[in-house]
């Protein structure tokens, strides 16, 4: 596993698509930057610091910069490649899977050592078809945009990191679907349903409208939702909307009432009682706390 901090751009240095239809053997090099391998087709035999890897079809390799790495075994390969240089990617301390997954894929900061930071796998191969075609999909579309004129560089680094952050989202989707046991299909369901819940966070989401959008059982989504991320929906919901309230004091004069309406809480003594419930905090108090510490 590595890791980067994704507030910072990656510097793109090579980015193609080759397409071997003879058997081709990787050469031998040790390089000063990242360089991305994505397999189309065929297969990749590499060795990087004496650890030996087959690439097939929807795998995808991370080379780091300073170690040997060679090919081992003539092959047909069809790949895109990214050479890059990060200034801030490096190995991770290992941390159990399960438990970085459901920080990341949650959005949750306060679980992360550090809310800069962003995991990346060192190896992955693509969940499912519509990840695979998806991604074959973008990387095309990235190619196009670095092969265009100079300007177009700074876009494409800001799309490669995107890149970056959709592979490791499928990774650690991946991993809580075949960890201690969840369902493919289970995960999938609570993974659309957090995204649902932050786009419409500001709107009234009632379990009549979860189970319209998501086509199940309320009671089924609540709980397999609870498994995954050890909070209830609604409780979830509320969770997101003070994150954003406490967003709003911070840089804005709003009055509460606004601020409430504008997450989703729009009585204003609820709106209290649940600012109350997850900050210990007024939200009067808080504002005065924040205002103290600019």
């Amino acid at each position: 596993m590595l890791k980067m901090n994704v507030g910072l751009v990656p510097k793109i240095l090579l980015i193609g698509y080759v397409s071997y239809k003879s058997p081709w053997i990787h050469f031998h090099r040790n390089t000063d930057e990242q360089i991305l391998y994505v397999i189309k087709n065929g297969e990749l035999h590499m060795r990087e610091n004496g650890v030996e890897y087959v690439l097939r079809r929807g795998d995808m390799l991370l080379l780091e910069p300073g170690l040997d790495h060679e090919g081992t075994k003539k092959a047909t390969c069809d790949y895109y490649y990214f050479h890059f240089k990060h200034p801030e990617m490096s190995a991770a301390a290992e941390q159990d899977p399960f438990s970085l997954a459901k920080s990341i894929l949650l959005e949750d900061s306060g679980e992360l050592e550090d809310e800069s930071g962003y995991y990346f796998p060192k190896r992955h191969t693509l969940s499912d078809k519509n990840s695979f075609h998806q991604t074959m999909y973008a990387m095309n579309e990235l190619l196009l945009l670095y092969r265009r004129k100079h300007y177009n560089r700074g876009l494409t680094a800001l799309r490669f990191s995107e890149l970056l952050i959709e592979l490791s989202r499928d990774y650690f989707l991946h991993v809580l679907q075949n960890e201690r046991g969840k369902g493919s299909k289970a995960v999938a369901k609570v993974h659309a349903l957090l995204d649902f819940i932050h786009l419409h966070y500001t709107e009234k989401i009632s379990s009549e409208r979860i189970e319209r959008e998501f086509e199940s059982n309320y009671d089924y989504l609540n709980r397999i939702f609870k498994d995954i991320t050890g909070h209830t929906i609604t409780r979830y919901v509320n969770k997101v909307r003070i994150q954003h309230a406490q967003e709003l004091i911070q840089a804005t004069h709003m009055s509460f009432g606004e601020i409430g309406y504008l997450t989703g809480l729009n009585d204003p003594y609820y709106f209290s009682k649940v600012f109350k419930q997850f900050t210990g905090v007024s939200p009067a108090q808080y504002y005065k706390k924040v205002r103290e510490t600019i």
